[in-house]
């Protein structure tokens, strides 16, 4: 009777288990609904470099510009006589070492000459030709200072005119203009941000996922994608999966990428994840 009971007893446990076994793995198995926001991948913080006045503005908010196109002008009269007065420099120095080598080449000739003056009877003026070496030589030593000269004007100028480039800022990218913080007439400061530019041809979603599933997710695996304030439906790919910032949430960050198409998406729109 005893043993009857025993095995009636381990029976039962082995069925409990196997349902409790049964529900866990349904329950791992479960979709899961997570919320993420899309972002731009392709944000550009455009910042000043200089401090000056803004002359010129040429795009307003939520405008759409190309690569190369003009943002804003700054003033440019402190600079265009900075430029001015490196390109004379430089034209300058090159003017005297022009000067110096001919008459470097001039003292040359003499020397030839008095060589040749003297060359049938074996006589030099030793006295004249010292003071032609001596002449030779300080004017040698001038033309190799202002060759030294020429070289470093000509750094100042490339880097004036790499400077001038600024003065009109362009747009590194395609994009829409998402924020600007400058009006005609405003002081600009060195590292202020002017402008923000975002590619809307590089959209991703940023969720933030509990660790409890960390082992359910990974990169390459594909997700639904739902935008519901347009209705819209597409497949997504994971493509990093990374800590976040804070530890004290116990989040982990999950970069997806998807298929716009032609929908109007915008980042900061709100979007739900199917795993």
């Amino acid at each position: 009777m005893k043993k009857n009971i025993f095995v009636a007893l381990l029976f039962s446990a082995f069925i409990q288990a196997n349902e409790m076994s049964l529900g866990t793995q349904q329950q791992s198995s479960d979709p899961i609904q997570l919320t993420g926001t899309v972002v731009s991948d392709g944000q550009q913080m455009i910042g000043s470099r200089f401090m000056g006045y803004v002359k010129k503005v040429f795009v307003k908010i939520g405008d759409k510009v190309k690569r190369e196109d003009d943002l804003y002008e700054m003033e440019s009269a402190e600079f265009d006589m900075m430029k001015m007065q490196a390109d004379l420099m430089l034209e300058q120095s090159k003017v005297m070492v022009d000067f110096w080598r001919d008459k470097l080449k001039r003292i040359n000739t003499k020397k030839d000459r008095l060589r040749n003056r003297y060359r049938n009877d074996n006589k030099i003026n030793f006295m004249d030709m010292a003071d032609l070496d001596a002449e030779a030589a300080n004017v040698d030593t001038m033309l190799k200072a202002m060759k030294i000269m020429v070289k470093e004007s000509n750094i100042k100028a490339k880097q004036l005119a790499s400077t001038y480039n600024y003065i009109k800022m362009k747009a590194p990218s395609d994009g829409i203009v998402v924020r600007r913080n400058i009006r005609v007439g405003d002081m600009v400061m060195p590292g202020m941000l002017t402008i923000m530019l975002v590619d809307m041809s590089s959209l991703e979603i940023d969720v933030s996922i509990p660790e409890s599933i960390i082992s359910r997710v990974h990169e390459g695996q594909k997700v639904a994608v739902t935008i519901p304030s347009l209705h819209y439906r597409t497949k997504g790919v994971i493509h990093a999966i990374v800590p976040d910032a804070n530890p004290m949430t116990h989040k982990i960050k999950m970069r997806i990428r998807f298929d716009k198409g032609n929908e109007n998406i915008f980042p900061g729109m709100y979007a739900k994840i199917t795993i």
